[in-house]
């Protein structure tokens, strides 16, 4: 079954190469475009697709608040959003994710890599811009909330704290697998029992824990 996307972009030209590139990608539908923040939110409640692609700036709502909410923590049935600007400014990525963004790619990303996030996205995983990763994940210790991180309902485990870094390093289940040498269904193991020690929603709550808790200060 195809992944069903809908794309946010007050510039119709990048809508249109958006949907050109993602509709010529296997498995990937666009079924529905927007020109601005409001639209987006609205066309989205109605067609609740798999996976939103937003710009960041819109009229009206930009796509950090129409991210919100969609994806934000309060709402009780979140949608997965991907966010893609031309700027790679780390208070957009910060805000992005904050709000609930499962990605955040720039707009010169490529097929490839545009077709990866959204595909991750669908599966609940999560794909940054690899130019920003590791640099934005780092800084969230710095720049997030002063309140103290949460603790995990249960102590963590060897094996997932090796996990854990390895998510706060943007590496995907297929690459942590070979890292640790570990099965995939291992893998998807560890990092759901994450998301329910943690209380987080996705890849990236992990990753901004771990960084919240100098996890990995050393990479």
């Amino acid at each position: 079954m195809n992944v069903r996307v809908i794309v946010a972009d007050d510039q119709e030209i990048v809508r249109t190469g958006l949907r050109m590139i993602l509709d010529a990608q296997p498995g990937i539908e666009v079924v529905g475009e927007a020109a601005d923040g409001i639209a987006a939110v609205e066309l989205a409640s109605r067609l609740r697709p798999d996976v939103c692609l937003f710009d960041i700036r819109m009229p009206g709502m930009d796509g950090i608040e129409a991210t919100r909410r969609l994806a934000g923590p309060t709402v009780p049935d979140p949608l997965a959003v991907v966010v893609i600007t031309t700027f790679d400014l780390d208070e957009y990525v910060y805000a992005a994710l904050r709000a609930g963004a499962r990605g955040f790619l720039l707009k010169d990303a490529g097929p490839a890599l545009l077709a990866q996030a959204v595909h991750a996205a669908a599966r609940g995983d999560a794909l940054i811009a690899p130019s920003v990763t590791t640099r934005l994940l780092r800084a969230f210790a710095d720049s997030g909330p002063t309140a103290a991180p949460r603790q995990p309902v249960e102590p963590l485990t060897d094996r997932e704290e090796q996990v854990l870094s390895t998510v706060a390093r943007g590496r995907t289940n297929s690459e942590i697998a070979d890292e640790l040498y570990i099965s995939l269904s291992t893998v998807k193991t560890h990092v759901a029992s994450l998301m329910a020690k943690l209380g987080a929603r996705n890849r990236v709550e992990i990753a901004m824990w771990a960084h919240e808790t100098h996890r990995i200060r050393n990479h």
